[in-house]
């Protein structure tokens, strides 16, 4: 009976069956919190809408403020704010019950609500010491920075706009037509403008949404919205989990962004940082009332020594409530598609990831010793939830994406089949080959056997988003692809009035091979970040006290893209260019490519994928005319990517269109070649790629 509860996985991965019984145990405890959650709590659905009734609520029919805390090991709760000169006495919670749960319902002043729209407040609790402490709400919907010039603290607000003032959400959530994958755009609402200071929803939506749209990602991943008191954090420093980041706008703002994107046919995933939180006491989680534990583990088993941060305990009932609530709020709320969860390998190994170094033993993914399955558990209640809001959305896809270094099996198998319910994780190997490669080896010492190797290895029916690079790689102290090829350069010899230098050739040239091989090869999604597609020139930092608090590089320069002397444009182009392979003929969400040649003297590598045939040419300095190569379909073949188009940047040097203005097309020979029942002959010249499409089958 138990063994049918990981059958799937095992017919997947017949390796896992000497880890059956750890596979079993963490299913056994997945259910029994499923079943305890729906004895004590009517259902998982219902417990995750506790952000309904937990917090400060104003009821609009009444007037009535209701509010809710789980405060346990404290003597006194009050709610104190500028509405009562924040006065400990006069707005005492009483206790509800033994497990440290307080409520206080506050009638209306005048016929208006007690606590004003956009006020400040705090809860303030008495310990058994007798001392008087002060904190944010765990659940509250909005904080500002403080007013003093000399804080760096944030206030709590009571965010109760007026309907007429509250955003109604116009659009239907985006869906994916049935050829296309997921294709990522990730995205920081601050640094999305060309100028020195914090971008803002509205700049994101006016100005960005539409360069997303035109480049044709299907999904944003916005970082940095769930709120964060220090801006250089990069948002995972989360000191307020039910608020979004008020340095950016408001919350009907962001609301207003994410049905924008919607109507542009754009799905919307959420970083959530449910691995750790800030340290923070005065305005975040930390010592809450007055304890290392609360929703915490104590201790040192509580912190975690290198991001210098808080840990969650995830066997406690009140941090599930508060975790799973935090993603339900922001599907309801602000209309979320998804979620990108940040940190999973932390989540999942006691060790967190920390000087450890997956070999792939599975002995690493199962040994009780270095397992979470606490936290393990959590997740897989997380993609329960998910379904369970699914079914109540007409069946509405939510994505889900780990950020994973370790390669845990079943990760991303549904739990039905054993698994945890990802449906894809991130392949972190894949950047930190590229940056290898272009920081220490020499064009001609290119293994492609190596790279076609990084960019297949993934596990079986689990499927993977692919990325050249992310925020990761455009931090201050590491360089992007662009910066990598290019360096200075970019600074002088970027304007198509100067002339074309060797090392803007190649660096044009290759990072557009770059993107399109880990596209096409990769996985099933691909990610970029945003200004990436283009070659930003410059890193990423925050202000902070080592720049003496510039936002220079802190931004991106979209205004580059749009300067038709710069050649930033070229590779613009090709993204786009790239990224409707899979709108049109669907590259992604389908099955891995089937690879024909990997030449390493000659640097040509050849595959298929969904009856597009890739042809790369990655040598420094030969091209090739009349190069045969296998393929499967015999038919007449026709050119729908050339790397090497004047409108990238190329140097036209394949003909796409005859005298006549005809395309110009390949037949195949019925000569088999490389494993493949036919093959073609095509130029391909140094440094270029092209993808052709069977235009004609014979049959």
């Amino acid at each position: 009976m138990s063994q049918s509860l990981i059958k799937g996985a095992l017919d997947i991965d017949p390796w896992l069956e000497p880890y059956s019984q750890r596979l079993i145990d963490r299913q056994l405890q997945f259910q029994k919190w499923y079943k305890d959650l729906q004895t004590s709590e009517t259902s998982l659905f219902k417990f995750a809408s506790s952000y309904e009734t937990y917090g400060v609520h104003g009821n609009w029919d009444t007037k009535e403020v209701v509010v809710t805390q789980y405060v346990p090991d404290v003597v006194e709760v009050s709610i104190v704010g500028e509405f009562n000169n924040w006065d400990v006495t006069t707005h005492k919670l009483k206790k509800i019950n033994n497990f440290g749960l307080w409520s206080l319902t506050i009638p209306p002043v005048k016929g208006e609500f007690a606590i004003p729209h956009d006020s400040k407040y705090k809860i303030s609790m008495k310990l058994p010491s007798g001392e008087q402490i002060y904190r944010l709400d765990p659940w509250l919907h909005r904080a500002t920075a403080s007013e003093v010039k000399t804080s760096h603290l944030y206030d709590g607000r009571f965010w109760n706009p007026p309907p007429a003032e509250t955003y109604k959400f116009k659009n239907k959530r985006a869906t994916f037509n049935d050829t296309e994958g997921i294709r990522i755009y990730e995205a920081h609402v601050g640094i999305s403008t060309p100028e020195p200071t914090i971008g803002s929803y509205k700049n994101f939506t006016q100005n960005v949404l539409p360069i997303i749209h035109r480049l044709g990602y299907n999904t944003i991943q916005l970082m940095a919205i769930m709120e964060h008191a220090y801006y250089a954090s990069f948002g995972y420093q989360v000191t307020n989990f039910f608020a979004v980041s008020s340095r950016f706008g408001t919350p009907e703002d962001l609301k207003e962004l994410i049905d924008t994107a919607h109507g542009l046919g754009i799905k919307v995933l959420l970083d959530v940082v449910h691995s750790h939180s800030s340290k923070n006491v005065e305005d975040g989680l930390n010592m809450f009332n007055g304890t290392d534990h609360y929703l915490f583990h104590g201790g040192s088993k509580g912190n975690h020594d290198l991001w210098d941060s808080r840990l969650f305990n995830y066997s406690n009932h009140e941090t599930l409530r508060f975790l799973l609530s935090n993603l339900k709020y922001f599907i309801d709320v602000y209309q979320f598609d998804g979620f990108r969860f940040d940190g999973v390998t932390s989540m999942m190994y006691k060790h967190h990831g920390l000087s450890f170094g997956f070999s792939g033993d599975y002995n690493e993914y199962f040994n009780p010793e270095w397992v979470d399955n606490d936290a393990v558990v959590y997740l897989m209640l997380a993609h329960q939830l998910l379904t369970e809001i699914s079914e109540k959305e007409n069946k509405y896809k939510f994505i889900s994406i780990a950020e994973d270094v370790s390669g845990m099996p079943t990760l991303c198998l549904s739990i039905p089949e054993g698994g945890m319910g990802f449906d894809y994780r991130l392949s972190m190997a894949i950047p930190d080959m590229w940056i290898k490669i272009l920081k220490h080896l020499q064009d001609e010492n290119w293994d492609l056997a190596a790279i076609v190797h990084t960019l297949t290895n993934r596990r079986y029916k689990e499927k993977c988003i692919a990325y050249c690079e992310s925020h990761d790689q455009a931090l201050v102290g590491d360089k992007s692809i662009a910066f990598w090829l290019m360096d200075k350069e970019m600074y002088t010899n970027m304007s198509t009035l100067s002339p074309l230098t060797p090392v803007i050739d190649r660096g044009l040239s290759l990072h557009k091979l770059i993107r399109l091989i880990t596209f096409a090869l990769g996985g099933e999604g691909y990610l970029n970040f945003e200004g990436n597609e283009f070659g930003h020139p410059e890193w990423l930092d925050f202000p902070r006290v080592g720049n003496n608090e510039s936002y220079h590089y802190a931004r991106r320069q979209f205004n580059l893209v749009g300067d038709d002397l710069l050649r930033y444009k070229f590779l613009f182009d090709f993204d786009a260019a790239m990224l409707s392979l899979d709108s049109k003929y669907g590259v992604l969400d389908k099955p891995q490519a089937y690879v024909s040649l990997k030449h390493e003297s000659d640097k040509v590598l050849v595959f298929e994928r969904n009856g597009l045939l890739f042809v790369f040419n990655f040598h420094a300095t030969k091209s090739y005319p009349d190069y045969k190569i296998g393929v499967e379909a015999a038919g007449t073949y026709s050119i729908v990517l050339n790397s090497d188009d004047a409108v990238f940047g190329g140097h036209s040097r394949i003909q796409e269109v005859d005298a006549n203005g005809k395309t110009v097309e390949y037949f195949t020979n019925n000569d088999p070649w490389n494993n493949r029942s036919n093959s073609l002959l095509v130029y391909i010249p140094t440094r270029s790629a092209i993808v052709l499409q069977l235009k004609e089958k014979i049959k």
